[in-house]
């Protein structure tokens, strides 16, 4: 069975003409020989009456005096209603669907409530529905423990509904329709000649996901990568032929695929030149208070790195208890140049702080790895750093 999984998000299917949209993108993939799955979010964001965020204000959102397994119950909520509406939209069309909560999928989760994994999978219902003729609307982000508990997968899930169905279908395909034309080069209300990558690889999709890009969840990119099964990235409201996210011997790869950033960033620099000053449990203590840290350069006589701003308070609380010499600038922005085929190519790094120098940008502190440059730069010269990195690579 040449099976499709397509997942359409929350702005999707937040209004009747775009749930017609929809049913155009699932009508197109019959006609071109597929059976679909159909995994859907609920409806609209923040605001709109049957979204997450909406859902939870009812009980007060995140300050609620229920546990988080009564928490799921309600989350679970949205995509059923999404779901629901959905299939009359097929209905009508003439198409028979029938629509599946995720436990009724086959998807069986722990008992880790709001942020439940995925333990095993019964495709015995799905396969059923499509061999029947029925198109199976799944509604995505949740699941079901082995004691019949309603379960959630965590914010933005309904992607890893997509790519776990995909594998365990075993699809051809996962498209994840959204409401832009696929991924960009670049943020493109920060970069107005940012372009749409037609093919990345999974590596670089992980990198861009890890950094801030909303591209697809990180998580969800997992199980795609595990199966080798493509995942395409398109817009529901456009005919654009999105971004193909493959394996990367399957991608020409370029010097500089794309450009992405996380604001809301503070460095830390911790001074260890008095030599009864014992630095060797720093980052323990850190990692004990739960805080994050990253962008970690480690010298002889100084440590720095990087932490959430909203931690920032927290950890000059925790060096000034332990009289330890420091320094922390806030507001600051990590910008990330990624692309595979730096890899071995030499002088990357040097047209990067070049650009900077150029352009007047001071960069506080860099990192790489094989595919990923970082630049921490002031929080004001976020957008500058951006632009100018983007134009000098010529895209």
């Amino acid at each position: 069975m040449n099976i499709i999984i397509q997942k359409f998000g929350g702005t999707s299917v937040s209004t009747q003409d775009r749930r017609e949209m929809v049913a155009d993108k699932i009508v197109d993939a019959i006609e071109k020989g597929f059976s679909p799955v159909i995994v859907v979010s609920a409806i609209g964001r923040k605001g709109d009456p049957y979204a997450t965020d909406t859902l939870l204000s009812l009980v007060n959102g995140n300050k609620c005096h229920i546990d988080n397994r009564e928490l799921d119950i309600l989350m679970s909520c949205g995509e059923i209603i999404s779901a629901v509406v959905m299939a009359e939209t097929l209905e009508k069309r003439g198409f028979k669907a029938r629509v599946l909560s995720g436990g009724q999928a086959g998807i069986i989760t722990d008992s880790n409530f709001n942020n439940a994994n995925i333990i095993k999978f019964d495709n015995s219902t799905i396969m059923s529905t499509l061999t029947s003729n029925i198109i199976p609307i799944v509604a995505g982000f949740q699941g079901v423990t082995e004691n019949g508990d309603v379960t959630t997968l965590g914010r933005g899930a309904s992607d890893i509904t997509a790519t776990f169905l995909g594998e365990g279908l075993r699809a051809k395909l996962i498209e994840i329709y959204t409401d832009v034309d696929g991924i960009m080069t670049a943020d493109p209300f920060i970069v107005k000649d940012a372009k749409v990558i037609n093919k990345i690889s999974y590596n670089e999709v992980f990198q861009f996901a890890d950094q801030g890009a909303k591209v697809i969840n990180s998580k969800a990119l997992e199980y795609a990568m595990r199966s080798n099964i493509p995942v395409v990235i398109k817009n529901t409201m456009s005919d654009a032929k999105g971004t193909t996210i493959c394996s990367a011997k399957d991608v020409k790869p370029k010097i500089i695929t794309g450009i992405t950033h996380m604001s809301n960033r503070t460095q830390v620099t911790v001074d260890f030149e008095k030599e009864d000053m014992n630095n060797d449990n720093l980052f323990d203590l850190l990692a004990e208070n739960n805080i994050s840290i990253d962008l970690i350069n480690v010298f002889p006589n100084y440590k720095v790195f990087t932490i959430d701003d909203d931690d920032g308070d927290k950890v000059e609380k925790l060096l000034n208890d332990l009289n330890m010499n420091f320094t922390i600038i806030k507001n600051c922005s990590k910008v990330a140049v990624i692309g595979n085929g730096m890899r071995g190519t030499p002088g990357i790094m040097a047209k990067i702080l070049k650009v900077l120098r150029q352009n007047d940008i001071k960069v506080l502190q860099t990192a790489d790895s094989h595919t990923t440059i970082w630049c921490l730069v002031n929080g004001k010269d976020t957008v500058k750093a951006i632009n100018a990195l983007h134009d000098s690579f010529n895209y």
